[in-house]
């Protein structure tokens, strides 16, 4: 008997939100549900027509209205419905949501930079840290890519979930992610699980909160 072929990869087509008004301002937005503004849906309408006649399986979002909107509008130009998942979330980050990080600052100790995310096991007061974050769009991926193998699947999320789901696929430290989320509307693409380490940007990566 010989042993089962392994399945092909899925190929993710992972898609920040398009821009908030929290995102001009600076302001942790973690899991507060916060719209997309005029430039966002702009900036989704602009994707929209980029991946126009692409050969995209399914599309798959968080549930929070900034992403789900901006699958909405991509799905215009697809065949595929939009199917949110809460494991896609941004990383929650307490009580610091709704304030900026200068605000965060001046409440900590003389040094601290406010950023939680910049190590893997630490975290916002009532927050999560960018371990757990990897742990749960690392099910999702698990599962997705299983269920779509050798497909293209389009995944609208968050920055930092984002960037955690690419250091998970091509074997870079988390603490790492801050320096890949990429800029608002803009598409990083991976092999879940990769065949090789691959991973090929569609635009640069931009540190942006």
């Amino acid at each position: 008997m010989t042993a089962a072929e392994p399945h092909p990869p899925a190929e993710f087509w992972l898609v920040r939100h398009g821009q908030t008004d929290w995102n001009v301002q600076r302001r942790y937005q973690g899991h507060t549900d916060i719209p997309l503004n005029a430039l966002g849906r702009a900036q989704a309408l602009e994707l929209a027509e980029g991946i126009n006649g692409s050969q995209i399986a399914a599309i798959y979002s968080s549930d929070l209205s900034r992403a789900l909107e901006t699958a909405g509008i991509l799905a215009q130009h697809t065949q595929s419905p939009v199917t949110p998942d809460r494991r896609l979330r941004e990383i929650a980050m307490g009580h610091w949501e709704g304030r900026t990080l200068t605000e965060v600052s001046q409440g900590l100790p003389e040094g601290s930079t406010g950023l939680a995310y910049t190590e893997a096991h630490t975290r916002a007061p009532g927050g999560e840290s960018l371990t757990e974050v990897a742990e749960r769009v690392r099910s999702f991926a698990d599962e997705i890519a299983e269920r779509h193998a050798g497909q293209i699947v389009l995944v609208v999320t968050h920055g930092l979930s984002l960037a955690a789901l690419r250091c998970l696929a091509v074997g870079l430290p988390l603490a790492e992610a801050i320096d890949l989320v990429p800029d608002n509307c803009s598409i990083v693409r991976i092999f879940w699980p990769h065949p090789l380490v691959s991973d090929t940007p569609f635009s640069d990566p931009k540190n942006c909160p």
